[in-house]
C-alpha cells in the first residue's frame, strides 16, 4: 500500500510541478516553454513513429503538436493536463496524416514474399497496418506497440473506451486476415 500511496504522491507532485510550467509558459515564460517540451518530446516523437512507421515525419508530427498545443493553451482547463493534452494533439495529427497517405495506396504485391527475419518482417508489418483505416491503424499501434490502456487510449483518440474496444477488436481481425495472407505468398 505505501508503494501505490508514495508513487500516487510522485504523480500528484509532478503534475503540480507541470501546471506551474504551464502557468509560467502562459505569462511568456520561454525557460518553462523549453522545460515543457524538453519533457515531452522524446514520448511524442516515439509515439508519432510508431503511428505513422516514419521518423522523419514523426519529428515534424512533433514539432507540429507542440506548436498547436502553444497555440491553444488557452484550451487547456486544468493546467496539470497538459500531458494528456500535448499527446491527444499529436495522436489526431497522426490519424489526420494517415487519412492523407490513404489517398496514395501502398499495396502488397503478390510477388513479394513474407521474410523470415526481423527486419523484413517489420516492413511487412508495416505495410500491412498501412492497409488498416487510420483510426484502426492508430488504435492498434497504441494499444500494442505503445501499451496504453483502454482508458488511455480513449483519452488519446478522444472516443469512449467502448469505442477503443470495438476498434481494437476489428483491427486485430482485419490485421490477422491480412498477416494470413500475406504469409500464403511464401
Amino acid at each position: 500500500m505505501v508503494n501505490v500511496s508514495a508513487r500516487q504522491g510522485a504523480i500528484t507532485d509532478l503534475r503540480e510541478e507541470e501546471a506551474q510550467l504551464v502557468l509560467r509558459t502562459r505569462h511568456g515564460d520561454d525557460g518553462a516553454l523549453r522545460e515543457l517540451v524538453n519533457r515531452h518530446r522524446i514520448r511524442l516523437i516515439r509515439t508519432a513513429a510508431n503511428v505513422l512507421r516514419d521518423a522523419v515525419e514523426a519529428e515534424d508530427v512533433a514539432q507540429e503538436a507542440f506548436l498547436k498545443a502553444f497555440r491553444e493553451l488557452h484550451r487547456l482547463r486544468d493546467d496539470r493536463a497538459f500531458g494528456s493534452f500535448i499527446y491527444r494533439i499529436c495522436v489526431r495529427l497522426c490519424v489526420d496524416r494517415l487519412r492523407l497517405k490513404r489517398a496514395e495506396p501502398t499495396a502488397l504485391e503478390p510477388s513479394q514474399k513474407t521474410p523470415a527475419g526481423s527486419i523484413e518482417t517489420r516492413v511487412v508489418i508495416e505495410k500491412l497496418l498501412a492497409k488498416l483505416p487510420p483510426d484502426l491503424s492508430a488504435t492498434l499501434v497504441l494499444r500494442e506497440v505503445e501499451q496504453l490502456s483502454y482508458d488511455e487510449v480513449a483519452r488519446a483518440m478522444n472516443v469512449p473506451v467502448g469505442t477503443v474496444r470495438s476498434r481494437l477488436h476489428t483491427a486485430r481481425e482485419r490485421f490477422r486476415t491480412l498477416w494470413a495472407a500475406a504469409n500464403e505468398w511464401e
